[in-house]
This record gives C-alpha cells, sequence and structure tokens, in this order.
C-alpha cells in the first residue's frame, strides 16, 4: 500500500484526512494498536504474565518500524503481520518476548487494524456529512418559492420548486448518513479467532479475552468470529458507496443545471477553477466532474467486495487480501466526493429568474396535465387528455401559449372558463405535495443530525 496518495492526481479525487488515516504508517500503528491492547487483556485474565503487557506495549509504536523493510518481508510472506510481528518479537525484552501475538493470527490483527482505521476515516466523514445537509437545509430555506422545470427523461415535466429539487437531495444523505451509522454500531468490530476461528488456543478464556480486547479497542464484539464471513465489510463498504452516490445524483444535476442551454445554477466560482486549456470563456463543472468519476470508480470497488464474500474454508485465499486496498480506496473516494459536494452546495449559485424564465418557455405545455385535470372533471380523463394533448401539438406547433390555444379552442374553452384555465396554468398552482415533503426532508435531517450530535456528546 503506498504511504501516500499521489500529489498529482489526488487533490482532484481524494480526501486528504480520509488518505492520511488509511496510510500505511496508520494501518501499522493500528496493528500494532491491536497487539498492545491483546497482551493487556491476556494478561488481566492471566493468559500472559502482567509483567509481559508492558514492555509489549512499549514497543507498539509505529515510528520504531521500517515500513519498506517490513514490506518487503510482507511479499515473501503473503500479508504485513507476520513480518510485523516478527519485529515486534525482536524489539520486546527476553522475559515478555514469549508471549508476544499469544494465541492470535494474522488476519485478526490486519482485520482489527482495518476496522480501527475504518472508524477514525467515519468520524471525519461524520463531520462532512452534517456540513453538507446543513447547507442543503440552508438552500431549501431560501428556494421555497423558487419555481423552475422539473425533468424527467431529461425533457421538462411538470413545474417544481428548486427547494423541492433540494429536499431529494437532502433526503438522499439522510439515508446516506443513517447507513454510515449503522455501519459503524453494527459492523466495526473486533476479529479476533486464532489460527482457523474457534480461539482454541486461549482454552476455556477465549471469550472473556475476546471480551476484554474488544473493551480496549473500543469495538464491537462480534458472537462468531467473522474472518471468513465477511458481510461486516461488505455493509461498510455499501454504506460509503450510499455516500457516494447520494453525493454523484447531487453533482449530476448540478452538472445538467450548468449547460449553457439551461444555465440554472453553477458550482461555486473561484479563481482558476473550472477553466479550459483553450476556450477562454468555458466554466466547467470540474467539481461534480470529479464526483462522478469517484462513483464509477466506486462500482468497481464494490463488485470486488462482492467477490470476497466468497471465502475458501477457515481462510480466504486472495479474496481476503483483495479487500485491504479495496476498503482504504472506498473510504478515500467516498470522502472525497463527500468533501467536494460540501464545497459546491455551500457556495452554489442559483439563477432563479432563469429557472423561471426556462419554464415559462416551455409554452406552458409542463402544465399540460393540470389543465387536463380541470377539463377532466367536466368531461372525464380520457376525452380530456385528448383534447389537451392536441391543443399541446398545436402550441409546439405554432409557437404560441397553451393558455392562448386553450382559450380560442371550443373543445377546451367551451367546457372550462378562461378564469379555470388561467387557474390550470399557473405553475405555483400545481406543486401537489411538494412543501410536505419539504418539511418531511428537513425533519429527517434534523433528527439525524440531532442524533449525531448526541452521539458524539456520548463519546
Amino acid at each position: 500500500m503506498p504511504d501516500a496518495p499521489s500529489p498529482l492526481l489526488a487533490p482532484i479525487f481524494a480526501s486528504a484526512a480520509v488518505a492520511a488515516a488509511f496510510s500505511d504508517r496508520a494501518l501499522l500503528q493500528a496493528m500494532l494498536d491491536f497487539e498492545a491492547a491483546l497482551a493487556a487483556a491476556e494478561a488481566e485474565a492471566g493468559i500472559i504474565p502482567k509483567e509481559a503487557a508492558g514492555p509489549i506495549a512499549s514497543a507498539c509504536d509505529a515510528t520504531l518500524y521500517d515500513i519498506a523493510a517490513l514490506g518487503r518481508e510482507a511479499a515473501l510472506a503473503g500479508n504485513p503481520a507476520i513480518p510485523l510481528v516478527a519485529a515486534l518479537t525482536a524489539k520486546v525484552n527476553e522475559a515478555a518476548r514469549g508471549f508476544v501475538h499469544w494465541g492470535a493470527t494474522s488476519q485478526d490483527a490486519i482485520d482489527t487494524a482495518l476496522m480501527l482505521q475504518a472508524r477514525r476515516a467515519l468520524e471525519t466523514m461524520r463531520g462532512d456529512l452534517r456540513a453538507t445537509m446543513q447547507a442543503l437545509a440552508e438552500l431549501i430555506g431560501r428556494h421555497r418559492g423558487t419555481l423552475m422545470p422539473g425533468r424527467t427523461l431529461m425533457q421538462q415535466a411538470l413545474p417544481i420548486t428548486f427547494a423541492f429539487k433540494a429536499a431529494v437531495w437532502l433526503s438522499a444523505l439522510t439515508g446516506a448518513s443513517a447507513r454510515l451509522k449503522r455501519a459503524e454500531t453494527e459492523s466495526l468490530a473486533l476479529q479476533f479467532g486464532g489460527a482457523a476461528g474457534t480461539l482454541a488456543a486461549l482454552g476455556d478464556r477465549g471469550l472473556a479475552v475476546r471480551a476484554a480486547l474488544a473493551k480496549r479497542l473500543g469495538l464491537g464484539e462480534a458472537p462468531v468470529t467473522w474472518h471468513v464471513e465477511r458481510g461486516k465489510i461488505l455493509d461498510i463498504a455499501a454504506a460509503l458507496a450510499g455516500v457516494s452516490g447520494a453525493a454523484a445524483k447531487i453533482a449530476t444535476d448540478v452538472m445538467l443545471l450548468m449547460q449553457t442551454e439551461v444555465a440554472e445554477a453553477f458550482e461555486p466560482a473561484a479563481p482558476g477553477k473550472g477553466g479550459s486549456s483553450t476556450m477562454p470563456h468555458k466554466r466547467n463543472p470540474v467539481g461534480a466532474a470529479a464526483i462522478r468519476a469517484n462513483h464509477r470508480r466506486v462500482a468497481g470497488l464494490m463488485a470486488t467486495l462482492v467477490m470476497s464474500l466468497e471465502q475458501e474454508h477457515e481462510r480466504g485465499a486472495g479474496g481476503w487480501a483483495a479487500e485491504w486496498e479495496t476498503l482504504r480506496d472506498l473510504f478515500v473516494l467516498a470522502a472525497g466526493s463527500l468533501e467536494r459536494v460540501r464545497t459546491l452546495l455551500q457556495g452554489v449559485e442559483i439563477d432563479p429568474a432563469r429557472m423561471r424564465a426556462n419554464l415559462d418557455a416551455a409554452l406552458g405545455l409542463p402544465l399540460a396535465e393540470s389543465l387536463t385535470m380541470a377539463l377532466a372533471a367536466k368531461i372525464g380523463r380520457a376525452e380530456a387528455h385528448h383534447r389537451v394533448e392536441a391543443a399541446s401539438k398545436l402550441a409546439r406547433a405554432s409557437g404560441r401559449p397553451l393558455a392562448d390555444i386553450a382559450r380560442s379552442e371550443p373543445a377546451i374553452a367551451g367546457n372550462i372558463g378562461a378564469d379555470e384555465i388561467d387557474r390550470a396554468l399557473d405553475p405555483a398552482r400545481y406543486l401537489g405535495s411538494a412543501d410536505a415533503m419539504i418539511d418531511a426532508a428537513l425533519d429527517m435531517a434534523k433528527r439525524d443530525m440531532e442524533e449525531g450530535d448526541a452521539g458524539g456528546q456520548d463519546e
């Protein structure tokens, strides 16, 4: 594993803070934290001498070890825990040396280390997610009355408000937050099973040591060793993919709204941001592009972890090792997308006048359903649909507003009056339950953020 992300490409895509949580140095320290806690738990249980725990803990400092040398040895051993345990043993005094890594196996150290790294990364992501949700809540508050076209299959459909669009984004982030919290609560678990998962080397005290070790490390205790049952890894990964997907949805919408012909919303401007090497006029959606690129990579990484569920007997041959860098990359990319969508939403530029102009430019056709429903009350839905469809075709062909066509067509005006036609074609009157859904999205997000605050205080 590289100790640092690419200084050339990582600033485009990655989260530096989460990359630091998954650096080689951080992985090494997390494995050593496992070894120190294991020795302390076993000394407390009377399995190893109490005098052994201190010297082992003193040697559990990553700065004491040569990462490059351990990597070279790991290539021969098949994993980094084997050379690390040997190096740790060599640094411990002779009296305690024989009690390093007692009853454990390499997978215990590596899996638990990844869980410790994941916990640190999730703590970082929690703050970014909250800030992103807060930015969306503020956008919703400012744009309750901002009318714009709703679009289905890339075409104008019915009118909506920008607040409603943002509420859908907020709902996606709230769902992603809930999945992250479940992963933290249910899937961040100690891995401790020994050679074949049974803790046989610890006799009848294996479960007691496991409980004490989990408590020392602040991780959950799985009732059954999960060395070849990799659902916990998949659940964490799925939660990360949910964050990536929610960010990608927002990024895609903003990218489309930035198109020259649409021009309804824009990423925040900054010197040197979004330019072109040849076209001075360009303002490109570079943040959105990075988020969408990350999501494509996340999808491929998820496939690797799904395949890794298929493990052979009591130790996976390849599937387990495939998880190490894959999970790290998932964290770095999902967190990177979260950072970028936070920045995007904190500074997004909205053009309400352009949104309304684009809606009006459609000649009132996005309100054809509303006119159909008003007419249907008099002549039935099927016949009303037929007449409004004909009027819509005429409006499109002639370039005249649907309101003018409806008022002049006896098939419509002969059944409903001009005032009723105008009401039916007023976009502010055809928003359905959008406001109630906006309130629901805000309430769900508020509860989620309040729960996050309470959880942080408990910690």
